[in-house]
């Protein structure tokens, strides 16, 4: 059995059965080094040495997390809700409660899809935008599952088929770039301007997917207890309506300061340590306060952070077996002859390599050496080829419990501890979105 296979049905099971996602992926990655005849030793350090990969980010969302509260301590987060559910009436009646829903979903999906293209901030919105809201979702029965099929949804979509932002790099710098240096002895090249008409089936695959979702699998009201955010240890957040203009202004001006410094120099980490700074002097909770504030916020994203530390390390072995090329080398040879079927297997197994590795950035690099090669012997054309290597890179950035795709999410809808990560985001994550995206990106490589 293949090293990559072993390790990643192995956190897959561990994590579904209720093992904490950290002990699974620490698990799996001892079991795919085993499996590839890796020492003991070599496994730690290679794991080791992946561990710093993911540090950054984790200390990005903590500090978010910190920034959050603080924006629930203001009261920005009560007159938020209060305000949503006076416009929509929120017990009132079923249609006032679906129309609710819909709206939160479409402003969850197209905020998504900004933080990747045109304020390309990534997942940094999430723990300051989700966590607010629960409150008002809680009130409308709103399934959490659908608002995390309509975030994670956005931030792949929106990378997928739009080259702006984070599609930029996707398209461009990682997708054509890979492509093209893979086909380069074989003088097979593909342009970034054809990469949008190529991934629009895949893409269409993932908005059928998303409404799948909403509108069948969790459109039943769903019970949520109503739990503030922000307000814990015996403290209540300060009532929304009492907040006076210079206050709104105040944290308003915190949201835009810290989304500004973040664009400007390119760090979670400084956007989100600005906006907190900014909270704390702004006299909404007294200064003797500011370390259980800040506490408080590192608690609610601890565990994502240290999911994300030791999904790098994961990866890092994963990449240090060399397992990776075997699994495509031995799937080939699987083949045979069918068009359909080399297809079906590639898709295949970018979905097995992403779910382990955790990214489709990192993923094209590892497979576009050698799926090129495949296609062109194949016959595929180049809009195929293009199809066939971007879904098969973005296949797993959903549905994987390492990947920020999913962590993200999880982060904001669990705020309040009432949302699983693997059953609440990443099961139905792959179920509208990975099978999906398999049909869709068969029928692009066939027909294009």
């Amino acid at each position: 059995m293949n090293a990559v296979v072993v390790a990643v049905v192995t956190m897959m099971v561990l994590s579904l059965i209720r093992v904490p996602v950290i002990v699974a992926l620490i698990v799996a990655t001892l079991v795919g080094g085993l499996v590839a005849g890796m020492p003991i030793g070599d496994i730690v350090t290679a794991f080791e040495s992946g561990l710093g990969e993911g540090a950054n980010i984790a200390l990005s969302y903590a500090m978010l997390g910190a920034f959050a509260v603080a924006l629930s301590r203001s009261g920005l987060t009560h007159l938020l809700a209060n305000r949503i559910v006076g416009l929509v009436g929120a017990r009132s009646s079923a249609t006032n409660g679906m129309y609710a829903a819909m709206v939160i979903y479409a402003a969850f999906l197209l905020t998504a899809t900004l933080a990747e293209t045109l304020v390309p901030v990534h997942i940094a919105f999430i723990p300051i935008l989700v966590p607010p809201l629960l409150a008002v979702m809680n009130r409308l029965r709103i399934d959490r599952r659908a608002a995390a099929c309509a975030l994670t949804c956005g931030l792949i979509f929106a990378y997928m088929l739009l080259p702006v932002g984070f599609g930029s790099i996707y398209q461009d710098k990682i997708l054509t770039k890979n492509i093209n240096l893979a086909g380069a002895e074989q003088g097979f090249a593909i342009t970034a301007s054809s990469v949008p008409m190529a991934m629009l089936i895949p893409s269409l695959g993932m908005i059928l997917g998303l409404l799948v979702a909403v509108v069948f699998s969790y459109r039943k009201p769903r019970d949520y207890a109503l739990a503030e955010i922000g307000a814990g240890a015996g403290e209540t957040a300060a009532a929304g309506d009492g907040m006076t203009r210079l206050q709104l202004g105040l944290s308003l001006a915190s949201i835009a300061v810290a989304l500004g410094v973040q664009l400007f120099s390119g760090s979670m980490l400084l956007g989100g340590l600005v906006g907190f700074g900014l909270l704390s002097l702004g006299g909404f909770f007294q200064w003797k306060e500011v370390d259980d504030v800040f506490v408080l916020g590192l608690r609610m994203m601890a565990l994502i952070g240290f999911i994300m530390v030791t999904a790098q390390g994961f990866a890092a072995v994963m990449q240090a077996t060399g397992a990776v090329p075997a699994l495509v080398e031995s799937s080939a040879a699987l083949i045979g002859d069918s068009k359909g079927l080399a297809a079906f297997v590639l898709l295949a197994v970018g979905l097995l390599i992403t779910m382990g590795i955790g990214s489709s950035f990192s993923t094209v690099p590892v497979i576009a050496l050698i799926y090129v090669p495949l296609c062109i012997s194949f016959g595929f054309s180049p809009m195929a080829t293009i199809a066939l290597i971007g879904t098969a890179g973005a296949l797993g950035d959903a549905g994987s419990p390492a990947s920020d795709s999913t962590l993200g999410p999880t982060a904001g809808l669990n705020a309040d501890g009432q949302h699983d990560h693997i059953w609440d985001t990443v099961v139905p994550t792959f179920l509208h979105f990975n099978l999906p995206l398999l049909v869709a990106g068969w029928i692009a490589a066939m027909v294009l």
